[in-house]
């Protein structure tokens, strides 16, 4: 299990990747690691903490997740 504390490249790459596979993201290729920095860590890990805490999620809840996502890549 990582250390989610700790603001690291790989916790951002781990996180990305564990939101991916909950949600099932159709677009896997929309969301990549390398888009996000350490400057949202905070953000993302609570993006990653609430999308761990449910097992399902609507349409609506899966296209916000995603459009917070958009928000939080790097230019």
């Amino acid at each position: 299990m990582n250390n989610l504390s700790e603001k690291s490249v790989e916790n951002v790459e781990f996180m990305i990747e564990q939101i991916k596979e909950k949600l099932r993201v159709i677009n896997i290729g929309a969301i990549k690691p390398s888009h996000f920095d350490e400057e949202m860590y905070e953000e993302l890990k609570d993006i990653y903490d609430h999308v761990m805490k449910k097992n399902t999620f609507s349409p609506n809840e899966m296209q916000a997740i995603v459009e917070e996502l958009g928000n939080l890549r790097k230019v």
